[in-house]
């Protein structure tokens, strides 16, 4: 039992979670039942974080932890120093600028067993001309974490503030952010100093790194390269409730300022975790440079069997008195040295494999690795590219493989090296967004949710929205994502239902630009039928078929509802682009998406403008044309009752074709002897039409 946590603490052997509603007790049993859960709290932090040895369950901490807030919040008894503060507090503006206590150095490296010993030499000689004998010099070796190095301070027991190390002198204050990491205790324990500045290093353990990659991509973001990369952006948000979400652990290593001394660095070690600070179980003494040596090996070997990444030992002098009198260069201590350990090149194991959902809704498996260096780079993913690379390559997770850089830009697997299992990672037959079916399509997989899919939203959002689509000003990729990350859309219809307050409370929206935006939704609620089709970003239903299709069918719901053949028989729909489009049409969610969608737009009626000039005539375009973008070329002669398809065949009447035209198209209008047109001849063919004065 500790000074935090008394005997006569309910809350930490057994304790009840069967509250008093908090709106049934005064203000001073609340305050008492309050500084009890706060004692209570740390101690159960302290057994788990830093002894590794809980004695309740999580659901029972949590319980605890929700108390503590519902009575802070009802009786306003919010501290600065409480367990709940570890949520995140008031996002920031920006990260502000603090000096350090004491220096922040580096320490010098080397990846050779000669550098080690050139390092024990210098100590020696320092030593011997310091008056100390350099036959006693003994060391002190921990793992090297690979994270972010980070000063944090206590007065009287109390944390103040944290900072990175920055350039040594001066770090960025991310005293918000580190409150909320659960192995920083908010309070320290025992016989603690007056004042103590103490360096960790802040990591994300492998697993949760692992784990927190995996939800990433499933929602369509970008994994993290490594968990250093990972923990350094997640401890420099400028939001600390973004950070609480974030697995974050750390690690004590050192003091840098304090109102006690210590006679040697494992002293250190053995008095942190005595006041609640975390250190690693790894850390050992050696007499001597052979048995550091010995102690890097044997970590080297053990590396990819621990929790968290380390790229190699550092070995300092034990004795402080010593380090004290070899002191530094204007760098480094000259007490210390890490001892790196060689990259990992191409080789690794796989630990999992995520399934990512494109924005077309294609299936892309990703191998999450232990880091590995390639080409100068370390990565931690690689594309698996499809399931029938998974099968050619025989890839399961635990395999050690090699990993290589497609075009020197993508990672991804080349070969399994030595396999963990006889069978290969068995692919989601649904989709791990949506649930939908995944289909097939030759070595490819797609998900079949299309408009329900979240993983798909955005594009369709800001497809719908594009010039392409709709042309729907102010929702551009950036704000289409705020409101998917406000949770404010979770489909197209939910864009004609946006409030005034739910866009307000977005950063960066004024009450100009909702007005603005609402304008434009308001706009688009009647669109031409053709618009509408090409704006729901259908597989393979570009701006000409969608016309094509308009004019044939003449309302959104015959579109909807034509089969197969009867799509076929539209110019510019082969057998392929029917099946999509009709596939597309009878997926229920689809269709679900699309009718709540129908509640606020309603397209109108294919009407077609102009004349019948160029009636019974189809025209293909390639290349840039100077007077018309090919859109417009396109609308211009379908407006006059010809059709405009993407590719030449024997039904083509003219290929127009503008400056550096595609090859493909003039090699099949020669075999189909279609006339190539250039842009002047085209617009000759217009005059004569009767199309252009």
């Amino acid at each position: 039992m500790t000074a935090e946590a008394s005997e006569d603490n309910s809350y930490v052997e057994d304790p009840p979670t069967d509250f008093e509603p908090v709106e049934d007790i005064d203000a001073e049993t609340a305050r008492q039942q309050a500084q009890q859960l706060r004692e209570a709290i740390r101690y159960h932090d302290h057994r788990y974080y830093v002894e590794n040895d809980p004695v309740i369950g999580d659901r029972t901490y949590d319980a605890l932890f929700a108390r503590l807030e519902a009575l802070e919040d009802h009786f306003d008894l919010d501290r600065e120093d409480s367990p709940t503060r570890r949520v995140g507090g008031e996002p920031l503006d920006e990260l502000e600028s603090v000096e350090h206590v004491a220096p922040m150095q580096s320490i010098d490296q080397g990846g050779e067993e000669t550098d080690v010993r050139e390092f024990d030499d210098r100590v020696a000689r320092g030593l011997a001309d310091a008056g100390f004998d350099p036959a006693e010099r003994a060391y002190f070796c921990e793992p090297k974490f690979d994270g972010l190095s980070v000063e944090v301070v206590y007065e009287d027991g109390v944390y103040q503030w944290a900072a990175t190390r920055g350039d040594g002198e001066v770090g960025e204050d991310v005293t918000e952010n580190v409150r909320t990491i659960p192995s920083v205790p908010g309070r320290l324990r025992g016989d603690y100093p007056d004042f103590l500045a103490v360096r960790g290093e802040v990591y994300i353990p492998t697993e949760d790194f692992q784990a927190y990659n995996r939800e990433r991509i499933e929602r369509g973001d970008d994994p993290f390269a490594n968990p250093r990369n990972a923990a350094a952006g997640t401890l420099r948000q400028l939001d600390p409730s973004i950070t609480a979400e974030r697995p974050l652990a750390i690690f004590f290593f050192g003091v840098l300022d304090a109102s006690v001394d210590f006679a040697t660095n494992a002293a250190v070690y053995d008095r942190l975790p005595e006041w609640g600070l975390r250190v690693t179980d790894l850390a050992e003494e050696v007499d001597s440079i052979e048995e550091a040596i010995d102690y890097r090996d044997r970590l080297l070997d053990e590396r990819d069997d621990l929790p968290f990444e380390i790229d190699g030992v550092v070995l300092k002098l034990n004795d402080r008195a010593a380090c004290e009198a070899l002191g530094s260069t204007a760098r480094a201590p000259r007490w210390a040295f890490a001892y790196k350990f060689p990259a990992r090149t191409e080789r690794t194991t796989i630990r999992d494999v995520v399934v990512q959902v494109g924005r077309t809704g294609r299936l892309t498996p990703v191998a999450l690795m232990d880091p590995v260096e390639v080409g100068g780079v370390t990565v931690s993913r690689a594309s698996l590219h499809n399931p029938a690379e998974i099968e050619r390559l025989g890839v399961d997770v635990g395999d050690e493989v090699r990993v290589q850089r497609a075009g020197d830009v993508i990672p991804e697997v080349a070969e399994v090296v030595e396999a963990a299992s006889d069978g290969t990672f068995d692919f989601p037959e649904s989709c791990p967004v949506c649930d939908s079916p995944v289909e097939r399509d030759g070595p490819l997989a797609f998900c079949t949710g299309g408009l329900a899919c979240p993983a798909q939203l955005e594009r369709a959002i800001v497809h719908y929205a594009s010039r392409d689509g709709l042309d729907i000003e102010g929702l551009g990729e950036e704000r289409v994502q705020q409101l998917l990350d406000a949770g404010l859309v979770e489909e197209l219809a939910d864009l004609y239902e946006l409030g005034q307050l739910d866009l307000t409370s977005l950063e960066g929206w004024g009450m100009q630009s909702v007005a603005n935006l609402q304008e434009e939704l308001e706009a688009s609620r009647e669109p031409p039928l053709d618009d509408f089709l090409a704006a729901l970003n259908v597989p393979s239903l570009g701006d000409a078929t969608a016309t094509a299709l308009a004019r044939e069918f003449g309302t959104f719901e015959a579109v909807m509802d034509a089969d197969r053949e009867q799509l076929q028989a539209v110019d510019d729909v082969g057998p392929k682009v029917a099946a999509e489009i009709r596939d597309f049409f009878e997926t229920e969610r689809n269709r679900e998406a699309i009718e709540r969608l129908l509640e606020h737009v309603d397209p109108q009626p294919y009407e077609a403008e102009g004349g019948d000039e160029l009636d019974g005539l189809t025209f293909v375009f390639t290349g840039t044309l100077s007077n018309y973008t090919r859109s417009e070329a396109q609308e211009l002669v379908e407006a006059h009752g010809a059709s405009a398809t993407s590719s030449v065949s024997g039904n083509t009447d003219y290929l127009v074709v503008g400056e550096n035209p595609g090859q493909r198209k003039r090699e099949d209008a020669a075999t189909n002897d279609v006339p190539i047109v250039d842009e002047d001849e085209f617009e000759s063919l217009l005059a004569e039409r009767g199309v252009l004065d």
